[in-house]
């Protein structure tokens, strides 16, 4: 019979944690980043969608080196992670800004299809009215793009639930600490005698997934009849 020890409720526990942490925190700058890609226009702007897109083609273990060497203790961000008082690697919230990076290019993808999917004469129509830039934004884009925020976050937080790569580099594998579900699997899995252990976690991230994907269509599906 499967079963779940006290540190795999832990596990489950922290991931679940980091991966609402991750998406809320990235929720007002992936709008404002979505916002920017597709309202305005400017030189360099192909600039912001490589470095958007950029975590979609690097391993993910590349970017938690990156990560690591740039919030390390010789890192170029080190000083300003000393003046604010933070504390990254190697904690939960270091978890959290890996499963952040990575799965920011879902969110803001989502968001933009949102917006774009959004009749451009409802925004003139709202500035002919002499609705400032600001108005328009909360007014009409903000309400019209939920079905691209609903998106982006229901895809980041599966994402994040997920995250193994960079996580393991930057805040690593410390039980209670930052162990999360897929850094548990993957030690049950490098130890012999652990497969059902490892296979119990696995059917609790299959039901997470199912879980956040059905939340998702229910949601989605409730916006589309109130439209």
């Amino acid at each position: 019979m499967l079963s779940l020890t006290p540190a795999d409720f832990d596990a489950i526990a922290l991931s679940i944690k980091v991966a609402a942490v991750a998406t809320a925190l990235s929720l007002p700058l992936g709008f404002l980043y979505a916002y920017v890609l597709t309202y305005l226009n400017f030189r360099g702007k192909v600039v912001l969608e490589v470095l958007v897109n950029l975590p979609l083609t690097l391993p993910p273990v590349v970017i938690g080196y990156l990560l690591l060497i740039s919030l390390g203790k010789n890192g170029f961000l080190a000083p300003l992670c000393d003046l604010l008082g933070l504390n990254l690697i190697f904690t939960w919230k270091a978890a959290v800004l890996a499963s952040a990076v990575v799965g920011f290019p879902l969110l803001v993808r989502s968001i933009r299809i949102g917006m774009e999917g959004i009749d451009r004469q409802l925004i003139q129509a709202s500035r002919t009215l002499g609705a400032r830039s600001i108005d328009t934004l909360f007014t009409v884009i903000l309400p019209l793009s939920v079905h691209g925020i609903l998106a982006g976050s229901s895809l980041m937080l599966a994402r994040s639930l997920g995250e193994f790569g960079a996580t393991i580099i930057i805040a690593g594998n410390i039980p209670g600490v930052t162990q999360t579900i897929p850094l548990a699997i993957y030690e049950y899995a490098s130890s012999p005698g652990s497969e059902r252990a490892a296979l119990a976690l696995c059917l609790v991230a299959v039901a997470l997934s199912v879980l956040v994907l059905f939340c998702h269509e229910a949601l989605g599906s409730r916006l589309s009849r109130r439209d």
